[in-house]
């Protein structure tokens, strides 16, 4: 379900119509979080070590309303539920997109993911359907070969994209700290810095349960 944002009222009205008119509108930053707890409870209660932090940032997107608006024709409307939309890794080192539905039970929610993650591993080329093409999405992706201080994305600027990016490096250590970093890039008629960190502040709490 979604819900048509009234623009002549909306107090980003300004913001959208600058914004919107830029060839490249995307703004991203690249930042740590303290995975110290969430890593813990993956090895205690032996949780799958991707779909637990992909859930909990759903958990998070799904609870800042700036990050569940999209541009449809010009018009903006607001999602009630955003999925997800990661690329799953092959053993041929290629990689599938996917679709996977939120659900706000964790059990839940991996379950049905696990079923779709098994698809995309054992089929070939990108699996570029209608469902991953929805954008009551986030567009995650994961890079757990190595840490990262910054990130870009391909675009194609033809296409009209406001769909937020996410995605997670390796962890590393300091001291007794893992940090887990994670880059995020939002269509800046849509989203400004404080949203981004209204994201990641319950990101971080919902890994600190």
């Amino acid at each position: 379900m979604k819900t048509q944002v009234d623009l002549d009222n909306w107090n980003r009205k300004e913001h959208f119509e600058f914004f919107s008119a830029f060839d490249e509108p995307f703004f991203g930053i690249t930042t740590t979080i303290n995975f110290t707890k969430g890593y813990q409870k993956i090895n205690d209660l032996g949780y799958p070590y991707f779909l637990f932090y992909l859930h909990k940032s759903l958990l998070a997107i799904n609870e800042v309303e700036a990050l569940k608006y999209r541009i449809e024709d010009n018009e903006v409307f607001l999602y009630d539920t955003i999925h997800a939309s990661p690329t799953i890794g092959r053993e041929d080192h290629t990689f599938g997109f996917s679709f996977l539905e939120f659900d706000k039970d964790f059990e839940a929610f991996v379950s049905k993911s696990k079923k779709k993650i098994e698809i995309i591993r054992n089929s070939k080329g990108l699996c570029h359907t209608e469902d991953t093409k929805r954008i009551d999405t986030i567009h995650y992706s994961s890079i757990p070969w190595y840490s990262f201080t910054g990130l870009t994305h391909a675009r194609h600027f033809q296409f009209v994209d406001s769909i937020p990016k996410i995605s997670f490096g390796r962890y590393s250590k300091e001291n007794d700290q893992l940090n887990l970093p994670i880059s995020i890039h939002v269509h800046h008629a849509l989203a400004d810095g404080y949203h981004v960190g209204q994201y990641l502040e319950v990101f971080q709490k919902l890994l600190n349960e």
